[in-house]
């Protein structure tokens, strides 16, 4: 604190580039202090968390890009500088750079997504799907899909039953992609081996 301007005693240090308690924690973080960055976490995480989640509207994507968020402030903080702008507005901006790449991700993943399902419809219908709608009795079917685990059951059930596409259902079951389509895969490899499709 500036001694030539005192702060009476209750109150808070201005929140200017000398006073800022951001800043400040900000500064002993870089130097390697693990408690001024719990203390930062502290600080700011609330907002930073907001923020995020207004971009990527994913409670569980939020999260995973607030702590990477953090990261990066972990990994950066002496490059922060108060001559251009405040800490909080720094932390703010990693945190929206990282969100803004997250949907961009996520819009390439689903296009590459959609892509993957058109080829795949041009190719001709799933062969195991085919076989179990098509060709082969409801029962045997129905005691097929008992042999699956809840989740992948569902998952197929939403993917050939109801028609939906893998990155729908990985919207409606609220999953990454990958893992709706690691479960799709999984259950009708073991929806084929119960069933003999192909042997």
């Amino acid at each position: 604190m500036n001694p030539t301007h005192p702060v009476p005693s209750g109150e808070s240090p201005p929140e200017g580039a000398a006073g800022d308690p951001i800043a400040a924690l900000l500064r002993r973080s870089a130097r390697g202090d693990q408690a001024a960055f719990a203390d930062l976490y502290d600080a700011t995480a609330a907002r930073l968390h907001g923020l995020v989640l207004r971009v990527v509207r994913d409670p569980a994507q939020a999260d995973e890009v607030t702590q990477e968020a953090y990261l990066e402030i972990w990994r950066t903080a002496a490059r922060f500088d108060s001559g251009r702008g405040s800490a909080l507005a720094w932390l703010m901006t990693i945190g929206h750079r990282r969100a803004v790449d997250r949907v961009r991700s996520a819009q390439a993943a689903t296009r590459r997504d959609n892509e993957y399902l058109r080829d795949e419809r041009e190719a001709g219908p799933d062969v195991t799907a085919e076989a179990a709608l098509s060709g082969l009795e409801a029962r045997r079917v129905r005691t097929a899909l008992e042999a699956l685990t809840a989740v992948q059951r569902e998952a197929i059930e939403l993917a050939y039953f109801g028609g939906y596409t893998h990155t729908e259902v990985a919207a409606l079951l609220d999953l990454p992609v990958g893992t709706a389509k690691t479960r799709i895969r999984d259950g009708l490899i073991r929806l084929r081996d119960t069933m003999g499709v192909g042997q």
